[in-house]
């Protein structure tokens, strides 16, 4: 949040200054005034101390979904059983481990103490309570109905974490290979080769292709590391700051849906996500417009956000749903058809839950066989490497051997 200097005057008219964290100017002058601080001038810090804030979140991990998961079973518990709201918080934030969701309970409590309602209270916390988390709060809320909305997040994060869980070890193999393919080049070029180099130049033997290519890649290594290093850390920098810009990122994002092997799982786990977040959002009663947006918001993919705002777009100018989709392009022929049906018996919610779990199950099976797709590619590499570094190695030493014969 942003950082706040004041001046002002206290209730024994002594003047006091210092900062506060607050979401906007108003928030700021409201916590003033319930600290019986009269403010004078408050404005919002720029200096060191906003930068040191700035930092802190930025190098702040979010929180994990397990933690997530865990308080939305507790809240759910606490609420169905009865226990006031602000009572149940006072527990769950003496009990919570998570430092970063500790802070942010005391700060809802701070801000239910004042009367402000749970999702505005939760809103100010964006790191922790995401847009969608706070919406679902907010109808079940006005519904009545909020250990169904908690019970239902917890659902909806169980499924993305197992989603998660099965990706990692999916891709575990392949990058285990990979790092130790780039460690083993590393290696033999800054250590193994250049020791075979003297040996080769005091036979003074004519050296094969390969055996150049070799040395020339070994010398590049030894001679230039520091400018290689400098090129690979450029060049990561230039591509996270090209992913911070808009076009960037939506190319990068269209990019990772279109890439050979990976590319069709990302989309059918995107397709999934994007079904049971929508789902999840029109069955809790969120209007249609707002379920679309909080959908395209979670799916973390900047080229389907904004193809499915444009969706958006049309359908609040009066198009249908099915017709938009169609025109979005982004969408497989079975959701189309789920969408089209749904809208003809309304009950789009339903059907969309079966999407997602027609699609995790297809995720599941692809990352099960992801392992046996990546592996000949993964073997052609480490068996080119182990050619060339054979054939670079041995053949001049054939050839000194030849030379002794001779």
């Amino acid at each position: 949040m942003p950082l706040f200097q004041y001046q002002g005057r206290n209730l024994q008219g002594a003047s006091v200054s210092g900062e506060l964290e607050a979401a906007t100017h108003d928030a700021a002058a409201e916590q003033l005034m319930n600290k019986g601080i009269i403010p004078i001038q408050l404005h919002e810090s720029k200096g060191a101390s906003a930068l040191s804030l700035s930092l802190k979140q930025l190098i702040t991990p979010a929180i994990p979904l397990d933690v997530l998961v865990i308080f939305c079973r507790q809240l759910h518990s606490l609420t169905k059983a009865g226990v006031p709201l602000l009572r149940s918080f006072h527990g769950l934030a003496a009990n919570c481990q998570n430092k970063q969701l500790k802070y942010a309970l005391e700060e809802v409590i701070h801000e239910l103490t004042n009367g402000r309602s749970l999702a505005a209270s939760m809103k100010k916390h964006s790191r922790v309570f995401s847009p969608l988390f706070v919406s679902m709060i907010n109808v079940g809320e006005n519904t009545g109905h909020l250990d169904s909305a908690l019970l239902q997040l917890s659902h909806y994060y169980e499924q993305e974490l197992e989603t998660r869980k099965r990706i990692k070890t999916a891709m575990r193999y392949p990058t285990f290979v990979i790092s130790f393919i780039v460690i083993a080049m590393f290696v033999l070029n800054i250590k193994v080769i250049p020791q075979f180099t003297s040996m080769f130049q005091r036979f003074g033997v004519d050296l094969p292709l390969p055996t150049r290519i070799l040395l020339t890649t070994s010398d590049f290594f030894v001679s230039y590391w520091h400018l290689l290093l400098a090129l690979i850390l450029g060049g990561l920098f230039g591509f996270t700051a090209w992913l911070k810009t808009q076009s960037g990122r939506e190319k990068w994002d269209k990019f990772r849906l279109k890439m050979p092997i990976v590319g069709p799982i990302i989309n059918r786990a995107q397709m999934s996500r994007f079904s049971r977040t929508f789902s999840l959002m029109l069955k809790a009663g969120v209007p249609l417009n707002r379920s679309l947006s909080l959908a395209a918001e979670a799916l973390g993919n900047k080229y389907l956000e904004n193809r499915l705002m444009e969706m958006k777009s049309s359908i609040e100018a009066g198009g249908a749903i099915s017709s938009t989709a169609i025109n979005s392009g982004i969408f497989p022929p079975l959701v189309i058809q789920m969408i089209s049906v749904g809208e003809e018996t309304g009950r789009i919610d339903e059907l969309l839950v079966e999407v997602a779990d027609f699609y995790d199950r297809e995720v599941d099976y692809d990352l099960k066989t992801l392992t046996a797709r990546i592996e000949p590619i993964l073997l052609v590499l480490v068996a080119g490497m182990v050619l060339i570094l054979a054939l670079g190695i041995f053949l001049p030493m054939w050839g000194m051997l030849d030379a002794i014969k001779g």
